[in-house]
């Protein structure tokens, strides 16, 4: 079961906690749609960012919008100029309740080659600029493995090169324990647009085991995040 499903949804409420926190009700459709449509916008918006996570806490009069980021200074801007562009844009767009408040808070990601989201971003970047894929999955396993990672795999798949037939190559270093429900492995899947149609990149990292702890617990150790603002 562990190969045959996304690893966080596998940990979900043991080790790993939800991206979206709240409870709605009658309006969970409502809310469920804005929420897909909020980190579409900051995925698209914030492409230089180095976005790797978004979460949405709700309360009654709240909508909290965190963001992991690799770089929050770009995020932030000159005096916080583009934090607050940004949240007047999701007000306008996506939430119509006046009584509503958005608040935007940006977290640091202090170790970048340890979040598989960032990893599978880099080689994105890698593969849409025409580097070799084989290349680009050498170096980011060789960023990982120096970054303290007890495991890294990584997957890309599709017109490799600009074969003809599509196709999938996996990279593998230490071991990534998928079935082992307290292995923290971090997850993410990117897909890279080239001029060859799209390709697929999936990364594994296992970051050791974790025992007794809450969701909470790993989100406020991992990676030693830092708040911003």
């Amino acid at each position: 079961m562990g190969k045959k499903i996304n690893p966080k949804i596998f940990r979900i409420k043991k080790i790993i906690n939800w991206d979206s926190r709240w409870f709605a009700g009658k309006d969970f459709s409502k809310f469920l749609k804005q929420d897909v449509l909020i980190k579409e916008f900051l995925r698209k918006k914030l492409l230089e960012g180095f976005v790797s996570q978004i979460e949405i806490e709700r309360s009654k009069k709240n909508l909290n919008v965190i963001i992991h980021s690799a770089r929050p200074g770009i995020i932030i801007g000159k005096s916080g100029a583009g934090a607050e562009v940004l949240r007047k844009e999701i007000s306008r767009q996506f939430v119509k309740d006046k009584n509503v408040k958005v608040n935007i808070n940006i977290m640091e990601i202090g170790k970048p080659n340890m979040d598989s989201g960032l990893v599978a971003q880099a080689i994105k970047f890698d593969l849409e600029k025409r580097v070799a894929f084989r290349r680009s999955m050498k170096q980011a396993i060789q960023k990982v493995e120096r970054s303290g990672a007890l495991g890294v795999k990584v997957t890309v798949g599709g017109r490799l090169n600009g074969a003809e037939i599509a196709r999938s190559e996996t990279l593998v270093s230490g071991k990534i324990p998928l079935h082992t429900i307290r292995a923290n492995i971090d997850y993410a899947e990117v897909p890279a647009h080239t001029i060859y149609g799209v390709i697929g990149i999936k990364v594994w990292i296992y970051k050791g085991d974790i025992f007794k702890a809450s969701p909470k617990d790993v989100k406020d150790n991992e990676n030693k995040q830092t708040k911003v603002k």
